[in-house]
């Protein structure tokens, strides 16, 4: 019912069931005549008959409630519609005034054919007629130049007569045609086609001579194509220079020679895109030219006829000897094509092309921000990812807008050896338009990778077993090995030369002679096929080495074993039981069997490892000798070049080396790669700053460029001793960046001082963690070169340099080495601080005792190690001592000329030396620079430190490396048994739980100092601290105060004045580091406080400060001791004296003295009110009591 009344029925008495409001019209009521006279007698006035004459009118009010329907979604439609029309009505009449502004002109839209004529036509008409010419067809009249009336009548065999037309235009096309023979004579099938068309067309002569007619005219109103307005300005907008090219005159042996270069063939590319864009990326291998060409090449396109060329390489060695190649190239001299390192360098007025290390680049954006006097950076060698190099894209990035603001246009050319540019194009955050990248294709030849089928965790051992079948089976060529480090190296030479040495040759070279006349002197050299065969026959045999399954396996274990029990089968004499008693006398036999058994199984065990170590030693043993040279970059520089050296002939080359010979060396005539897969890495703990040695799996990169190395001469062969299904899913496609490899301290520091105070926002190709800035920024605080920040603040990362911050960044070192030379020009100690600074900065200087041949030398290096060491402070200062005694050596050794005796002699390492003799002198120019009237210098006859400047040398120790106190873990600290064991001659640190140790090198290992302070931790199986210092506990106050919480100064004993320093010193204690470790009672100056300034009001009073007031002492009104009293603050000379001094902070003389230069009769006052009135003139006239 409800739905029934919504759509509009009726109900029943519908009109009854409504209420509604009746209204009554009594407007006819006051027009009644009202008849009171009749039958007076009876009623009286009140009740006279009214009665109206007519009906009244009533009229019903109808209350109607209006409801608001909802919208059905078509209506809604409808009505949206409605509105949509009326907006573009409204906006029609701007829209079309818009469109008139970009409509292209009227001259040009007659260029272009209507879209609906070619639908009309047809695409295939359309083209048709586009070939032909003008006069043979008619044209379209959309495309007139004038819009003419053309009457055109739809007459029977118009299609016939236009394509007529265009058959006869084919055909006079065709007949023009040289190439085409067969048309001077029309076939009669033509002619009669022909004759049937011009019939039809009589009746219709005059109509075609009317299109004619139209046709002609159209003719000549068809113009040639005029460039439009849209093309002219395109055209005005194109700037047009004239070719700039530079001549040199190069020698003819250079030039054929850089014909040969990869890079040359792409000049002309690469000089375009350096032209057209600002930032510009070169990818190419190693060997393709690009350091050496590419400046070249920029210098002959005229970059350096106003400015200069800037080139940035990573490493001082390759900056100068760059620099000679190219000058030599170029035919130029030094003055034109210089290099510039730090303090060295022979730039002129007269450079044009500068080659430089990427930190002096740095140097010179702190002073030219703009860089105005280069017109492009070449960045070389990016992809080894160097900290300075991250800095300098990122500053970079920023200065190509600004000179492009400024009219000014500078070039950046980003070099890089591997295809790792994502991080660079892909970062908008870095270059906001993607630069683009010329990829040059380097000198390779074909090189074909061989992957085993399983993946063993003993490579060494698999490598030695490649390399012997490469060597037995294989034709010449010679092999690359790549390992982890030094120690894989050197055993696996050792292997090698013991399986193919000299010696077994030179034996088998008389063996043979003496059946040469027997052979054939037929014998042809091997050929292609041969190697093929030889190398799929070494391929097969590998994999079945590695293929087998693990039944096989064991079955030929077993086999092995039996036969080596064979071989060692003890002959045993025959034995007469009956002359033993049958009851055993003890268990000495038994034992004695037992032990029988044990030496017969270790000789099993050696056996087989000697079977594992030479493999297959009668082909070894007939195989020609191989020469077998280590890698590594710990190893000399002459041992390094011999690598480089052609093998003795006879030789087959084989270098066993680290993945230093990836990237950073070509060696010569190598064919054979073998490939380990795995790299040692050293990481850094972000938060404790743990340093360790891990191998794991190298990057997808690295693994080409290793088998890379192949290819260089010649078609080339990789073996990988790991599967491919591991190469794909386990090896990464590139390895981490050093940025988030090591701490960022240094980076920070330097970024601080070029007023980069946000570091967290500076745009780095690879962002640091945010983890790394952190710490580095709490460590810098520590170290007092960057200011505290608040505690509402830690976050932001903003933290503003201090001027000693300043003063340590000027070094080129590690902010805690540069804390130790700022702070050693106060106890004049520069001359061994340098040294010692310069000795820490190099790895690995003293040899280490398991890289040491023989048991005598080992002894006799160890011992000579602890005579430098000396005794007291000297020892104390523990394995700092050893190095400045050491260099000391080196360096009066190498006056005589015998330095390289005296490292070998002595267990030091050569080339390290050579290093720290580099950096004292970089680091005393320095310093001299800054403090010019010092005049320091290197004196190679250095004497070692007497005992007190070992003392102070301690010291400046504790100041750089006050976060890296250690103390030594008492026996009561330990609770459990186990723990004992455990933390044995341990140390505990303030950043970890586990326990550190001295290693085994360190001077102090035997004496177990309680407090000591150490360069790094490194782990291995255990957590080592090298570099060991011992400090004393009262020293932590004074050097790290940052880390100290003090407690309240003590009363017992009471504070006194130090009349030396001038300064309030009192006795307190307090706890170090984050663990609470207690520290003695210590004596400090008196922190600023209330209690600080009565105390030096009390000895003010006393005349200890100022000795002039001595006298006035026995005329006081009270003693100055009362001065401390808790009653003493109700006096008011008291609180005025008090108050002068608190508030300007005076607590010491030299303050004071400061404060009386400022104002003559600060003070007077206040001290007169604790004399008698007699007594006032005369301090008056003393006044101030200074001396």
């Amino acid at each position: 019912m409800k739905s029934l009344d919504k759509m509009g029925r009726k109900r029943y008495n519908w009109k009854a069931r409504n209420v509604t409001e009746v209204e009554i019209d009594n407007s006819t009521t006051t027009k009644i005549p009202v008849d009171i006279r009749h039958r007076e007698d009876k009623y009286d006035d009140c009740n006279a008959l009214v009665l109206p004459n007519e009906k009244r009118k009533t009229k019903n009010k109808v209350v109607r409630i209006t409801t608001t329907r909802l919208l059905s979604k078509k209506r809604r439609k409808e009505l949206e519609k409605v509105v949509e029309r009326r907006k573009k009505k409204s906006r029609r009449a701007e829209l079309l005034e818009q469109l008139a502004k970009v409509q292209a002109p009227q001259e040009e839209l007659k260029q272009y054919v209507s879209l609906t004529s070619v639908q009309t036509k047809g695409l295939k008409r359309h083209f048709r007629e586009e070939k032909s010419s003008p006069g043979d067809y008619e044209p379209n009249n959309e495309n007139a130049a004038e819009p003419q009336e053309v009457p055109v009548n739809a007459i029977k065999g118009s299609k016939k007569r236009r394509l007529g037309i265009l058959e006869d235009q084919r055909q006079h096309e065709a007949t023009s045609d040289p190439c085409v023979l067969g048309f001077d004579e029309s076939s009669e099938s033509e002619t009669e086609s022909d004759a049937g068309i011009e019939k039809s067309d009589l009746e219709d002569r005059k109509m075609i001579e009317e299109v004619e007619e139209a046709k002609s005219i159209t003719e000549g109103i068809v113009e040639e194509k005029k460039p439009t307005a849209a093309n002219a300005v395109e055209k005005a907008t194109i700037e047009k220079s004239p070719a700039v090219f530079v001549t040199l005159q190069r020698k003819p042996e250079i030039q054929a020679n850089r014909l040969k270069l990869p890079v040359v063939a792409e000049e002309q590319a690469i000089v375009e895109a350096i032209n057209e864009n600002p930032v510009v990326i070169i990818t190419g291998e190693t060997g393709s030219g690009k350091t050496t060409q590419v400046p070249q090449f920029l210098y002959e396109a005229g970059y350096a006829r106003e400015k200069l060329i800037g080139v940035t390489e990573p490493r001082r060695v390759a900056a100068t000897s760059m620099s000679k190649r190219v000058a030599e190239e170029m035919n130029l001299t030094e003055k034109e094509v210089s290099y510039l390192i730090r303090f060295e360098g022979n730039v002129t007025p007269e450079t044009k092309v500068k080659f430089m290390t990427d930190g002096v680049l740095l140097k010179e954006i702190q002073t030219d921000f703009l860089l105005t006097k280069y017109s492009v950076i070449i960045l070389d060698e990016a992809h080894e990812r160097s900290v300075y190099t991250d800095i300098l894209i990122g500053l970079l990035s920023r200065i190509v807008p600004l000179r492009n603001k400024k009219n000014d246009p500078l070039r950046l050319v980003i070099m890089s050896a591997t295809l790792r540019v994502e991080e660079f194009v892909e970062n908008a955050k870095l270059f906001k338009v993607k630069p683009p990248v010329l990829t040059v294709e380097s000198r390779q030849f074909p090189v074909t990778i061989h992957f085993n089928r399983r993946t063993s965790t003993n490579y060494v051992s698999d490598a030695l077993k490649k390399a012997v079948k490469i060597h037995t089976r294989l034709p010449d060529g010679g092999i690359l090995i790549f390992l982890t480090g030094q120690h894989e190296v050197n055993f696996l030479v050792r292997k090698l030369r013991k399986a193919f040495s000299t010696k077994k040759a030179n034996k088998n070279k008389k063996n043979k002679n003496k059946n040469k006349k027997n052979k054939t002197e037929s014998e042809e050299p091997q050929t292609d096929e041969c190697f093929s065969k030889e190398e799929e026959s070494v391929e097969e045999k590998d994999e079945d080495d590695n293929g087998d399954s693990d039944e096989d396996y064991r079955c030929k274990e077993a086999i092995r074993y039996n036969k080596l029990r064979e071989k060692k089968r003890v002959h045993l004499p025959d034995i007469d039981l009956d002359d033993y008693s049958a009851i055993p006398i003890g268990d000495t036999h038994e034992d004695l069997i037992d032990a029988d058994d044990d030496e017969i199984g270790e000789d099993l065990d050696e056996d087989e490892e000697e079977d594992e170590d030479v493999i297959d030693l009668k082909a070894c043993a007939n195989a020609q000798p191989l020469w077998v040279l280590p890698l590594y970059s710990l190893l000399p520089s002459y041992k390094q070049a011999r690598v480089f050296e052609p093998p003795p002939e006879g030789h087959r080359l084989c270098v066993v080396s680290t993945n230093v010979a990836e990237t950073s060396l070509t060696i010569p005539n190598i064919k054979y790669v073998i490939d380990c897969g795995r790299c040692k890495m050293r990481m850094y703990d972000k938060v404790t700053g743990v340093s360790t040695y891990r191998i794991s799996f190298t990057s997808k990169a690295s693994a080409n460029q290793r088998a890379g190395r192949s290819g260089r001469t010649g078609p080339g062969h990789c073996y990988r001793l790991y599967s491919s299904a591991v190469f794909n899913d386990q090896f990464e496609q590139y390895g981490e960046s050093e940025i988030r490899r090591k701490p960022v301290d240094d980076l920070l520091l330097q970024m601080k001082v070029m007023n980069i105070d946000k570091v967290v926002n500076f745009p780095f190709p690879t962002p640091p963690d945010i983890v790394q800035l952190k710490m580095a920024e709490k460590r810098l605080a520590i170290l007092g070169a960057l200011e505290k920040p608040p505690a509402d603040k830690e976050d932001s990362y903003s933290a503003k340099v201090t001027p000693l911050g300043r003063s340590i960044a000027s070094f080129p070192v590690a902010p805690r080495y540069g804390k130790m030379l700022a702070l050693s020009h106060q106890y004049d100690l520069l001359g061994y601080t340098v040294c010692m600074v310069a000795a820490l900065s190099v790895q690995e200087v003293l040899i280490e005792a398991f890289e040491m041949d023989g048991g005598g030398s080992r002894t006799r290096w160890t011992q000579m190690r602890r005579t430098w060491a000396g005794t007291g402070n000297s020892l104390l200062l523990g394995d700092p001592m050893v190095l400045i005694r050491a260099v000391g050596a080196a360096e009066y050794a190498g006056t005589k000329g015998m330095l390289l005796s005296f490292c070998e002699e002595h267990g030091l390492r050569h080339k390290a030396i050579v290093e720290i003799r580099k950096l004292r002198q970089q680091l005393t120019n320095e310093i001299n620079l800054n403090i010019q009237s010092l005049n320091l210098t290197i004196d190679p006859r250095m004497k070692p430190p007497i005992d007190a400047e070992a003392k102070l040398l301690r010291q400046i120790v504790l100041a750089g490396m006050g976060d890296r106190v250690a103390r030594k873990v008492m026996p009561d600290e330990v609770n459990e048994e186990e723990d004992k064991t455990k933390w044995k001659y341990a140390y505990k640190t303030m950043d970890m739980e586990d326990p550190v140790f001295a290693h085994s090198s360190c001077v102090l290992r035997r004496t177990c100092p309680e407090w000591v302070v150490y360069q790094e931790i490194y782990e291995t199986n255990k957590m080592y601290m090298r570099g060991v210092t011992a400090i004393e506990p009262e020293w932590l106050p004074k050097f790290a105060p940052s880390l100290c919480q003090l407690g309240e100064p003590l009363t017992d004993p009471p504070p006194r004045y130090d009349a030396e320093t001038g300064k309030v010193m009192c006795n307190i204690t307090g706890t170090f580091g984050r663990a609470g470790w207690k520290l003695p009672v210590i004596e400090t100056e008196y922190p600023l406080s209330v209690d600080g300034v009565k105390w030096f009001a009390c000895f003010f009073l006393d005349g200890q400060v100022c000795p002039k007031l001595k006298r006035f002492v026995p005329s006081l009104l009270s003693t100055p001791q009362s001065i401390n009293k808790t009653w003493a603050k109700l006096i008011p000379r008291v609180q005025e004296v008090t108050q002068l001094l608190l508030s300007h902070g005076i607590m010491s003389k030299e303050k004071l003295l400061e404060t009386w230069k400022a104002d003559r009769n600060f003070l007077l006052s206040a001290y007169q009110k604790w004399l008698p009135e007699s007594a006032h003139c005369n301090v008056a006239s003393i006044w101030p009591p200074v001396q």
